[in-house]
């Protein structure tokens, strides 16, 4: 028997009839006389000509679709399944109707009923990029909802879009400006029975200098003449919200703004620096006046249906955060604990 070209990386497998090689040998003890001496090894050469027209495609095998005999495990359902950051850039529109295009990353999953094995997750891609060429908004949101609900056969569908946004932050005193970035997340909830569910997810990064230590800083000069620095850390509030109307990151920004005042600066000089050292006088604040200073804007906007707040002071006069968790309050809303994957995301380690 003569060696085609794609034998000649196989030198093991022997002439004509002889079983010289190793693994042949070890074949036979396998498989007895089923051992074929007709047999080949799979040719290792990438064909360029295969062509994956439908009948091909359907000659494929499709273990997600398979019957439910093949769950390993419980037969019930799952509540959520599906992928997590895949990447694309997607264009938004901003409050003041310009469009921003951003790397944004992507969570899109389904709920699996009881019988089914699993989904076909390229699905979820392939019904996002059905609408990447889009204008992005939170309501743009239902739509790929939608597509994928229905592409998959699911009862629910939710998706979340992970950005950092710039907004151009001037700086207090020198009239200097740059960019602040703000980690923002998008997400939608489509229920078996219809309902849209909205939400943001906003990080705001502010400056919180602790009362106490100010209080002691002023005793140690006015009774000892002691030249003292209060302690102030870099902190952060994430802004959970659900609503109704658009709602803007530029007005969620604006809200956490006027409630906690010292937000974390871009461009700097002597003049502002200083006038930053003013501010975090004359805003001191403890992480429970924090998260209470924001429930206090974020009730008294119309738009927002509920809300929830998490904030970390990740202090630096302790090897400790201090952290304060606060909810609207309505039923069925969110609820007050505080997850993993929020501990990490905003230093709550």
């Amino acid at each position: 028997m003569s060696k085609s070209k794609e034998d000649s990386n196989y030198e093991w497998l022997g002439e004509d009839d002889e079983l010289t090689g190793e693994k042949d040998i070890i074949a036979k003890e396998i498989m007895g006389e089923e051992y074929s001496k007709s047999y080949f090894p799979p040719i290792r050469v990438y064909d360029d000509n295969v062509k994956a027209d439908k009948k091909y495609i359907s000659s494929l095998p499709d273990l997600q679709n398979g019957p439910s005999s093949l769950i390993q495990g419980a037969a019930v359902p799952i509540q959520q399944v599906g992928i997590h950051n895949f990447k694309l850039p997607l264009t938004y529109k901003k409050r003041n109707g310009k469009t921003i295009e951003l790397e944004t990353s992507v969570t899109g999953s389904v709920s699996l009923e009881a019988h089914k094995k699993g989904i076909n997750m390229s699905r979820i891609m392939r019904s996002f990029y059905d609408h990447k060429d889009e204008t992005f908004s939170i309501d743009k949101i239902k739509d790929v909802l939608e597509t994928y609900k229905n592409n998959l056969k699911s009862f629910d569908s939710r998706i979340m879009l992970k950005i950092s946004y710039p907004i151009k932050q001037q700086s207090l005193r020198s009239g200097l400006e740059g960019y602040q970035y703000y980690d923002v997340v998008f997400e939608g909830d489509l229920t078996k029975d219809g309902q849209f569910k909205k939400y943001i997810h906003f990080d705001f990064v502010y400056s919180s200098a602790c009362p106490c230590s100010f209080e002691l800083s002023e005793h140690a000069e006015k009774y000892r003449n002691r030249a003292t620095v209060p302690h102030s850390q870099r902190s952060v509030a994430r802004v959970s919200v659900r609503f109704e109307d658009m709602l803007w990151i530029e007005d969620i920004q604006e809200l956490c703004l006027a409630a906690l005042q010292t937000e974390t600066q871009v461009m700097v000089k002597r003049e502002d620096e200083q006038a930053f050292a003013e501010k975090n006088g004359a805003y001191l604040k403890f992480v429970e006046d924090a998260v209470r200073l924001l429930y206090e804007k974020l009730t008294n906007e119309s738009r927002i249906l509920d809300f929830k707040i998490v904030a970390s002071h990740n202090e630096s006069l302790h090897s400790h955060n201090a952290v304060s968790v606060i909810v609207k309050g309505i039923e069925g809303g969110f609820k007050a604990g505080v997850t993993r994957d929020v501990f990490e995301s905003t230093g709550l380690r």
